[in-house]
């Protein structure tokens, strides 16, 4: 099978790279031709400075939207992913606890709340839920990420979070002591939940037929360093990379002496990525002679990334 079709097979892609290497206009496209194959597909931007309401040239928000046939578009509110996370804990604690102990946990949950690594909590747990499949309408979701070093901070969060619930789970069950079973406990209950669903995620991202991230780079020297780091990462979480996708690339004939030299060390830099990222499928996509703004425009990327 060849490795275009494999990597539309997938039912998680996720598109990362350095920041201005053309991450949105990959994950655009791809869904495109996913969409245009017949796949139900949800393309979901988790980069804070969303772009995909641009390129599809139509709003886009924190609810789920039609942007083609087959084709939903989603741009995650983090703050409201936040809020929405927050109102759910004190949910599940007023279920769990009296009045006096709720407000000193929701004094406690507020404070949590306004810490930097809140937002990127609710964001991954928006992530996971979409992809343990909780939205039946469909079979491949395309997440559009923010730049690299936040994208792996958010694939290693499932690690982390497990160590932080068994951590609680372990203060639990000393605090309930040796004569009470904890699994009539609500609050073990509650934490045994949460420990199943991250697992379920997990399980889902490293899963090579099920998960494929995507590096996009330009065949310049700080992206393709940048691309080895997150490699080797990815490799190292577990986190299967189905194809690097070098975008701009010039076209191969040009009389103007700028444009010769820029060839010229253009393709010492395509020689490069071959020799150095051998074993992962190479897709290069020409450089347009206008931006990508709309779906015609957006349609001749996904032919050039899946020809036919």
């Amino acid at each position: 099978m060849d490795d275009r079709v494999r990597l539309l097979d997938r039912k998680v892609l996720f598109f990362g790279g350095k920041g201005g290497v053309g991450k949105t206009t990959s994950a655009s496209a791809t869904a495109l031709a996913a969409s245009r194959a017949g796949r139900r597909v949800l393309l979901v931007s988790t980069d804070p400075a969303h772009n995909t309401a641009d390129i599809f040239a139509r709003p886009i928000g924190p609810d789920i939207v039609e942007v083609a046939p087959n084709l939903h578009a989603l741009e995650i509110d983090a703050g409201r992913e936040s809020a929405r996370y927050v109102a759910e804990v004190k949910d599940r604690i007023k279920a769990l606890f009296g009045h006096q102990i709720l407000k000193e946990a929701n004094r406690q949950i507020d404070l949590a709340a306004s810490m930097p690594a809140a937002e990127e909590v609710a964001l991954f747990d928006r992530i996971g839920s979409l992809i343990r499949g909780e939205d039946e309408r469909f079979d491949l979701l395309v997440f559009d990420t923010a730049p690299t070093g936040h994208t792996l901070r958010l694939i290693r969060m499932p690690e982390l979070m497990e160590a932080w619930i068994r951590a609680l789970s372990r203060s639990r069950r000393a605090m309930l002591g040796v004569e009470q079973d904890d699994r009539n406990d609500p609050i073990m209950l509650s934490l045994a939940e949460r420990l199943e669903r991250l697992r379920e995620f997990r399980a889902r991202l490293v899963s090579p037929r099920v998960t494929a991230f995507v590096l996009v780079l330009v065949a310049e020297r700080l992206p393709i360093e940048e691309t080895a780091r997150a490699l080797a990462q990815l490799d190292e979480a577990g986190v299967r990379v189905g194809a690097l996708v070098v975008n701009r690339v010039l076209p191969p004939t040009s009389s103007d002496p700028f444009l010769v030299a820029r060839q010229a060390q253009e393709r010492v830099y395509l020689e490069e990525i071959d020799r150095r990222f051998t074993g992962v499928p190479i897709l290069r996509v020409p450089q347009l002679p206008r931006d990508v703004h709309g779906l015609e425009a957006l349609g001749t990327i996904a032919a050039a990334l899946f020809p036919g």
